[in-house]
């Protein structure tokens, strides 16, 4: 593929489940690179043509410093911001990886302010900037957002949500709220301090299980920097029930940083 619609493919840059991201520019100015993504051949079906439409709107919709720009859409494609830092498991330092989560939680905050629960937050959809310090973090991947204006009160089918950062009560098939996005964050945080996720079993239905019914691990008897106060945070951001989670990601990740920066 050497072109798509007004963009002039340089390289591959990513590949996904669904689609490649390309390295581009447009061909009528000289803008910059953009990434271009573009579904491959087996997966150009409505659904996820739509998908990729609705991803595009809902990032428009969320313009926001750490929230991915995206510039236009056409059938199967769309371009958007390019990062080229990878993701924020790159960063080099605990404070580097504590300002990126403080960066996403307001972008976050920001999204659940419009009405826009994001469904997917992990590691691989907070990308970063190289060097850090221009743009820093950036939230990606709109794909499975969920608007609550008009989808807030339908029940699930079948959950899309990763399953080591899926809040309970996706898992229990309710819609996902800001609180939902909140304990995917906590997940995350986790994932970016300490190393892996909360849970982590051999079986998606363990995986589940755990969601649902173990308590949230314990770091301070095992790791020496960890203080007791991030375990308490943590169980708070990772409650079973939604409703005595944090008021917001900006809340959770400020006594996060207090605690441990």
């Amino acid at each position: 593929m050497d072109a798509l619609g007004d963009y002039v493919i340089d390289a591959e840059v990513g590949r996904g489940g669904s689609a490649v991201v390309y390295r581009a520019h447009h061909a009528s100015d000289s803008t910059g690179p953009v990434a271009l993504k573009v579904l491959d051949a087996h997966h150009r079906d409505d659904v996820h043509v739509t998908r990729l439409r609705r991803e595009f709107d809902f990032a428009k919709a969320a313009e926001h410093p750490h929230v991915v720009t995206v510039y236009d859409c056409g059938p199967g494609w769309l371009s958007m911001q390019l990062i080229t830092g990878g993701t924020a498991t790159n960063l080099p330092s605990r404070e580097l990886r504590l300002s990126a989560l403080a960066q996403i939680a307001d972008a976050l905050d920001h999204v659940h302010a419009l009405g826009i629960v994001h469904c997917d937050v992990k590691p691989t959809n907070i990308l970063v900037s190289e060097p850090f310090s221009p743009a820093g973090a950036i939230l990606v991947d709109f794909g499975i957002a969920r608007s609550l204006a008009h989808e807030g009160t339908h029940q699930m089918t079948h959950v899309e949500a990763s399953l080591p950062y899926a809040a309970p009560e996706v898992l229990h098939g309710h819609p996902p709220s800001a609180a939902s996005d909140e304990y995917a964050l906590a997940c995350t945080t986790v994932e970016l301090l300490l190393g892996a996720p909360p849970f982590h079993t051999h079986t998606a239905m363990a995986l589940v299980d755990a969601h649902l019914n173990s308590p949230v691990p314990k770091y301070s008897h095992r790791v020496e920097w960890v203080p007791r106060a991030f375990d308490s945070i943590l169980a708070k951001a990772m409650a079973k029930s939604p409703d005595l989670r944090y008021q917001s990601c900006a809340e959770f990740i400020s006594l996060v940083t207090r605690a441990i920066g």
